[in-house]
């Protein structure tokens, strides 16, 4: 077991190499912020693979955590792999399988040893900081080390994954982990980019800022509610429930079953009393997904077309428009399509994208909401001071 454990640590590291080597030998100056992109770009990849991991039924490739078969890496396990093909040829271990999921594995070790390296290379900046170097707030070691306690609960919420054989709430709270982890990247990522280039110190008025800052946090806690329910749809295999729109099986209001398919605690494809789940249930799952989409089409798309009107969150709006619009495309297609694989995994692909907009539309209209309220509270301090004059 040990030997196995140092296997793959010596694995993830191998596979962290690459980017960090990338880094370091790049002419970027600023080689942090750099590394914090290149940790984004592989989150993102990582949760478009655990998308197709899940989609594939892959996520018992290998039964156990966190080797394959106690061993380190299909090949080692082939023997096993095989012979549990051989009594279940369409079951969920197979070669292709065992290489999917711990593929999976790999790329989320790498990405936990390149948030070791964001964690400890903060503190070190930090308290070089301050010894008088001046960039104590650029390097502010409180963000990184949430984020490697984030990614050890992510790992745990993986074996659990497996362990607990695919239970949907299990699988679901591990995607919502995985979007979360991306967002804060996201949000280190900008503070960042504002330490290289600090923004246009303008701003729109004061009310109109609240109310985009409000709104941008309201369409994120929206996002964040449509990720959870798109996760259950996945996870209880409910994506052909519905094969019609805007009916579900031909009635606005089909036959549902709400109190078992939203019972959390239970096991996959099963009640919480270990029954069967019926059929009304994944519909019932389906349909709450769907519903909730035009209210978070709405509400997203509504905070859109207010920051569009923003000089300094114009192109961010626009895009936030752009991909909300194609993910509206690729739910409606793995309905009318018949769930094609490529178009689901487009379709959880563009709800990490959502995440990564929604995360920078946050930061920037907390930026130029601080603006706003300086540029208030100067004004403010002009207008009082003939009256303090004359006192």
């Amino acid at each position: 077991m040990h030997l196995t454990l140092a296997q793959l640590a010596v694995t993830g590291l191998l596979i962290a190499l690459l980017p960090l080597a990338m880094v370091w030998t790049s002419s970027d100056a600023n080689k942090y912020r750099k590394l914090v992109w290149v940790a984004v770009f592989l989150t993102f990849d990582l949760i478009m693979f655990g998308a197709f991991t899940r989609l594939t039924d892959s996520g018992l490739g290998c039964p156990d955590w966190p080797g394959c078969y106690g061993l380190a890496n299909p090949f080692l396990a082939h023997a096993d792999i095989k012979a549990a093909e051989a009594l279940m040829p369409s079951g969920p271990v197979t070669l292709a399988k065992a290489w999917i999921e711990m593929i999976h594995r790999y790329l989320a070790m790498a990405i936990g040893v390149l948030t070791v390296a964001l964690m400890a290379q903060a503190w070190r900046q930090w308290r070089a900081g301050r010894r008088g170097d001046g960039r104590r707030g650029e390097f502010a070691p409180a963000l990184p080390t949430a984020l490697f306690l984030f990614i050890c609960l992510q790992g745990a919420f993986g074996a659990w994954t497996v362990t607990l054989k695919l239970q949907p709430v299990i699988v679901t709270i591990h995607l919502l982990l995985g979007m979360g982890l991306l967002s804060m990247l996201v949000w280190l990522g900008a503070r960042q980019d504002t330490a290289l280039a600090p923004p246009p110190q303008r701003s729109g008025p004061l009310p109109v800022m609240r109310r985009i800052r409000l709104l941008a946090l309201c369409s994120a806690l929206l996002l964040l509610a449509q990720i959870a329910l798109g996760g259950w749809v996945s996870t209880n295999y409910a994506t052909l429930a519905c094969t019609d729109f805007p009916l579900c099986n031909g009635a606005l209001l089909p036959e549902m079953d709400f109190e078992h398919g939203f019972a959390l605690w239970r096991e996959l494809g099963k009640t919480a009393a270990g029954h069967y789940l019926p059929f009304a249930a994944l519909t019932a799952i389906h349909w709450v997904h769907r519903s909730f989409a035009l209210v978070v089409v709405a509400g997203i798309g509504y905070t859109a077309w207010r920051a569009w009107e923003q000089p300094t969150l114009h192109k961010l709006a626009r895009g936030i428009a752009i991909v909300l619009a194609l993910q509206a495309c690729t739910g409606l297609a793995t309905i009318f399509l018949n769930w094609p694989l490529a178009i689901a995994v487009l379709h959880n692909g563009g709800a990490a994208l959502l995440v990564l907009l929604l995360t920078m539309l946050n930061y920037r209209a907390k930026l130029q909401l601080d603006i706003a309220r300086r540029a208030a509270s100067g004004t403010a301090s002009t207008h009082s001071s003939p009256l303090k004059h004359h006192q």
